[in-house]
């Protein structure tokens, strides 16, 4: 809440770098629902992939992975679960599949922070309750060594610290007097400051990030990671953070790095969104030349599962018929047999690039 507190002290206005972020997000909204008419059966396994993404990203984020043998079983089976990593994959998965029905029907409150921890965390005995005990954010280096990252918010102060973070939130929302996707970023930097939960901040921060998106109108969530697009460049999400969180408690710290940081991930989403969904309606030529791309992406041997995941809105029947034309013209090799064979780029792939 010290983000908001300096917001209502001053702001008169915003870094150019941040202007131009938003200036992007407000046109990727606006073409937003252009692009979700287009194709809703492509809409549907994007939003497939991204519940996928998102729950593996986030625990990955945090050091919580499962075997990746058992991904399928532990989001969609009902089998019993194998330990505790299993649950807290299982349960991000339940409180994104709660967002996602509900979206801004779901308010922004203390009781909703208190519900996505307890779900995300896999209903442990903390599970659903604020810290009881003070605790630092400390950083282990490999050698052994350890130094204080950022000191939280007391715990006998974060009852009092959240409901003010939401009650700001709720107060720049109705006046107008901030940018929404600012007023975002600025209460995502100050949730993490106020570090509320014994542990599991982090993914309870990705979640509100989502659920704040759809209250302002921005869905790529839905379709594209944005947890996973936040594990692909987490060296930065931990800088920003670390410099934005400098002098958070006396209200003189800045937060524009942070701030930057989630409006670049957002701008990046909207990109992949577009250039997914942009694909669907390519011609024959188009869509051999996306299984090209898709072939010239992957190193080593490759299924044809996984060339298909590089090739959106190209049916499996067509990376199959290119795959058979480039193995004729000796460009790629089959492995075996069968639909689960191994492909591989022979040395003749770069020189047929050339030509």
């Amino acid at each position: 809440m010290k983000t908001l507190e300096q917001f209502t002290r001053s702001l008169e206005s915003v870094p150019a770098s941040t202007a131009w972020y938003l200036g992007d997000l407000g046109e990727a909204k606006g073409r937003q629902e252009m692009f979700i008419r287009q194709s809703p059966q492509r809409l549907q396994v994007l939003r497939e992939h991204a519940l996928i993404q998102s729950t593996i990203s986030s625990n990955r984020i945090e050091g919580v992975e499962v075997d990746r043998a058992r991904v399928g079983t532990v989001l969609f089976g009902k089998a019993l679960l194998h330990d505790r990593p299993e649950e807290e994959v299982r349960g991000y998965r339940e409180a994104l599949s709660w967002i996602h029905e509900r979206g801004a029907k779901l308010p922004v409150s203390q009781e909703t922070f208190l519900d996505l921890h307890r779900l995300s965390r896999g209903r442990i005995a903390d599970a659903g309750k604020f810290k009881e005990k003070d605790g630092d954010i400390i950083e282990t280096y490999p050698d052994g060594r350890s130094r204080v990252r950022f000191k939280p918010v007391p715990a006998s102060e974060t009852p009092r610290f959240v409901r003010e973070l939401v009650e700001k939130w709720q107060e720049f929302l109705d006046v107008r007097r901030v940018n929404p996707l600012v007023l975002l970023a600025a209460f995502n930097l100050d949730f993490l400051c106020i570090h509320p939960f014994r542990d599991g901040n982090g993914r309870v921060s990705r979640l509100l990030l989502l659920l704040q998106c759809y209250h302002l109108g921005f869905d790529v969530g839905r379709y594209v990671s944005l947890e996973r697009l936040i594990e692909e460049n987490k060296e930065r999400y931990y800088e920003t953070l670390e410099t934005s969180s400098k002098e958070w408690h006396t209200g003189k710290h800045n937060p524009w790095p942070y701030i930057n940081y989630l409006l670049s991930v957002l701008k990046m989403a909207y990109l992949e969104f577009e250039e997914r969904l942009g694909k669907v309606s390519a011609t024959r030529g188009e869509k051999t030349a996306l299984v090209i791309q898709g072939v010239e992406k992957l190193s080593g041997d490759f299924s044809v599962a996984e060339l298909q995941r590089q090739c959106p809105g190209v049916s499996l029947d067509m990376i199959r018929r290119v795959l058979k034309d480039l193995r004729a013209a000796e460009r790629v090799e089959c492995l075996g047999r069968g639909l689960k064979s191994k492909w591989r780029k022979t040395e003749h792939w770069e020189l047929g690039n050339t030509q």
